[in-house]
């Protein structure tokens, strides 16, 4: 029997209010759990409170995961310690992936926690699947570079790679460079490379679409501010 407590890895929707996505374990669990990590305290409080609409939220304990120093990690020993079941939550989608909390998963591990990750919406893999590209082989690089030159080698070796491996090639931006990557993308590539922009996943306005780069450049879309992962397959 284990001596410390648990850690269960909290799915939140993608789409604001798009709770249909979150499956009823996830529910129980939470209905339980007490105690905290989170990346957006309010986005948290919010999700749980309408998954769980009598919650006295005041009762939770929680504790944000600060951007630039991370995670309290000797509170979440403390707490592991003390046998409580530990939640993480991102600001939406899954913990750990493209979001804080695999620092905390790592912590657990060491000190023999059970680590149990619940069922949810990650855009990543949605977007994946809703793509037609490569699903056997495939690299998530998160987020590219800001500034040129690096950015636009960093495309460039992504293409290549792709088209060596076959090689699904997925990343992401801060939404309000949308933008600014598609007319990167549309610079650097051939106009034969395969690429999609999965936006707005699971919302009523989810905009997916898979088109050649050449076919792109003739109508060029306006991304806005919404999220976003994008996916290129080369030839």
């Amino acid at each position: 029997m284990s001596t410390v407590g648990t850690i269960y890895l909290i799915p939140v929707p993608i789409a604001e209010g798009a709770f249909q996505t979150i499956p009823e374990e996830v529910r129980n669990h939470t209905a339980l759990i007490k105690h905290y990590f989170v990346e957006d305290l309010r986005t948290a409080r919010r999700a749980l409170k309408a998954m769980h609409p009598t919650l006295v939220i005041d009762t939770l304990h929680f504790s944000e995961i600060d951007k630039h120093t991370g995670a309290d990690k000797g509170l979440l020993k403390n707490w592991l310690k003390a046998c409580y079941p530990i939640g993480i939550m991102s600001e939406a989608g899954c913990p750990g992936i493209a979001d804080p909390g695999a620092d905390l998963v790592a912590i657990a591990h060491t000190m023999g926690a059970k680590v149990i990750p619940l069922v949810g919406p990650n855009s990543i893999i949605l977007a994946l699947m809703a793509s037609g590209f490569n699903g056997q082989s495939f690299a998530f690089t998160g987020y590219l570079p800001v500034k040129e030159p690096e950015r636009s080698k960093k495309i460039q070796a992504l293409e290549l790679l792709s088209q060596k491996e076959k090689q699904t090639q997925i990343f992401i931006e801060t939404p309000y460079r949308n933008d600014a990557i598609l007319s990167d993308l549309l610079k650097v590539c051939a106009n034969n490379t395969k690429l999609c922009i999965a936006q707005n996943i699971t919302a009523a306005n989810a905009f997916i679409k898979t088109e050649a780069i050449g076919d792109w450049k003739k109508e060029k879309p306006v991304l806005g501010k919404s999220p976003a992962v994008f996916l290129l397959l080369a030839q």
